[in-house]
């Protein structure tokens, strides 16, 4: 017997049924190129948020040399932006946020407040996020860097020249690898996508997506350190380089 088409009505329920891809659903906090200048963005996708409020929330801003030794380096308010400047050629930079304890309500509401003050919250976290930009060559792999207790570094020294081409990374929590944590390989540009997952070691490769700005993005729930006002801590950590264009 021929199996019956499937109508509209029906294929419109089948389909609902099917799990959505997850978003982030969490801002970060990544560099960027800004009229020329170097500045720390705070947003999500194409959300590119008031960064200047945020100031008082960034705890580290460090940038390191080629040889991974300290560069002086600060945050400048200039309009809407924060700048980074530095004491010399920083071949990478670095910041890490944090961002408080958010509960989300049974109606959908964000409140900047812990469970202990909102008992019927359908999640309560504590928010930290980091950013590192690999500005110039490595000439060696990406150390652990003070402050950031999740990392996603390339495994090796060596970054893609082209988009499309494969790039392994390794996620780390506390210096340790981490399995199943969640990879966003555009944080800019499809913040909505399905996440890759790590293996047991840690790793993912991925595919270069852009010939410019590239911001990959790693999200890890950890355990909460204030149980009564926070269910987890949850981690984003994002890694940021720029593939030149061709010469004009």
């Amino acid at each position: 017997m021929r199996a019956p088409k499937l109508t509209t009505t029906i294929l419109v329920t089948v389909l609902a049924a099917l799990p959505a891809a997850p978003a982030a659903q969490a801002h970060g906090i990544w560099f960027a190129q800004r009229a020329t200048q170097l500045a720390l963005i705070y947003g999500v996708g194409a959300d590119d948020l008031d960064s200047v409020k945020r100031q008082p929330l960034v705890t580290r801003i460090d940038g390191y040399d080629e040889d991974w030794q300290p560069v002086p380096t600060t945050l400048r308010v200039a309009g809407p932006l924060l700048l980074v400047d530095s004491e010399g050629a920083a071949n990478v930079v670095a910041a890490v946020l944090f961002n408080g304890i958010w509960s989300k309500t049974p109606e959908g509401e964000w409140l900047k407040k812990g469970r202990d003050e909102v008992p019927n919250a359908v999640v309560a976290e504590k928010n930290y996020k980091y950013a590192v930009q690999i500005r110039g060559p490595l000439t060696s792999p990406v150390p652990l860097l003070a402050g950031h207790s999740l990392q996603v570094v390339p495994v090796g020294t060596a970054l893609p020249a082209l988009l499309g081409r494969p790039l392994r990374l390794r996620v780390l929590f506390q210096g340790k690898p981490v399995a199943g944590a969640r990879v966003l390989t555009d944080f800019v540009n499809d913040p909505d996508a399905r996440p890759l997952l790590t293996a047991k070691d840690g790793t993912v490769t991925i595919k270069v997506r852009n010939q410019g700005l590239n911001v990959i993005a790693a999200i890890y729930n950890g355990p909460s350190d204030e149980p009564t006002k926070a269910d987890r801590m949850e981690h984003l950590a994002t890694l940021s380089f720029v593939l030149p264009h061709a010469p004009e």
